[in-house]
């Protein structure tokens, strides 16, 4: 056998199976936005997983660890549920809270096989148990910067009274909102409602707020508060 040829047959292989691992492991840019006037998103979980794993669903009831997210911000249960904190996923890459207007920009690896999919959730502020959220997008593959917007979804776990009672509302199953990170909340509100007919994750219907800050249905202020969906645009940048 031609051992120059060898050689270069081999070299050849090597180069094609080198290109083909590049093309596999690709650092994904994520940047997210947070487009509304008044509302805050807590520490953002941010994975890359596969098509077998989900964080949510609509129609179904929340799991605890949606519950866990959408009523006090915490996302340990949900970055454990997805596949731990690993080079596939980042919690809190604001390092707190993103406010009206700011951004986030992290990068993850999806060089692990089968991470085709791209999740994100956050609770807003304030809300009973609302939360910015994204299901299993399908990440690109072809280089490029994809633009998409990002809705607001109600985990359907507790009711709407929107009244900002404190650290406690941020506990599941206890009614109330722990925190407008802005203070500028109102007190003394009656409460929105007592009750929801939907107990599903399904999308947000919005905060009504009131002009009332010491007394009305809301704790909310209806000209800072209130937004319409989308809240947040997200920014995925592929090489």
């Amino acid at each position: 056998m031609n051992v120059t040829r060898l050689i270069t047959g081999l070299i050849l292989f090597l180069g094609v199976a080198l290109a083909g691992n590049a093309a596999n492991a690709a650092e994904i840019t994520i940047s997210v936005f947070n487009t509304t006037h008044g509302a805050y998103f807590t520490p953002l979980l941010v994975t890359a997983h596969s098509d077998a794993e989900q964080l949510f669903q609509l129609g179904q009831s929340a799991s605890t660890e949606i519950q866990a997210m959408a009523e006090g911000g915490d996302v340990s249960g949900l970055a454990a549920q997805i596949g731990g904190a690993d080079s596939d996923t980042v919690v809190n890459p604001a390092a707190g809270l993103l406010g009206p207007g700011e951004s986030t920009t992290t990068t993850l690896n999806t060089d692990s096989t089968g991470n085709t999919r791209l999740s994100i959730a956050a609770m807003i502020l304030p809300t009973n148990d609302g939360f910015v959220g994204l299901q299993s997008l399908l990440i690109p593959e072809t280089p490029g910067t994809y633009v998409y917007p990002l809705i607001a979804y109600d985990a359907g776990t507790e009711a709407n009274d929107e009244l900002v009672i404190g650290a406690a509302g941020g506990a599941p199953g206890v009614a109330g909102i722990p925190a407008a990170p802005g203070g500028d909340s109102g007190s003394n509100g009656t409460g929105v409602t007592a009750s929801e007919t939907n107990s599903t994750v399904h999308v947000h219907r919005g905060v009504l707020g009131d002009a009332d800050p010491n007394g009305g249905a809301s704790d909310l202020d209806n000209t800072i508060h209130r937004w319409l969906n989308p809240v947040a645009k997200l920014v995925v940048e592929v090489p």
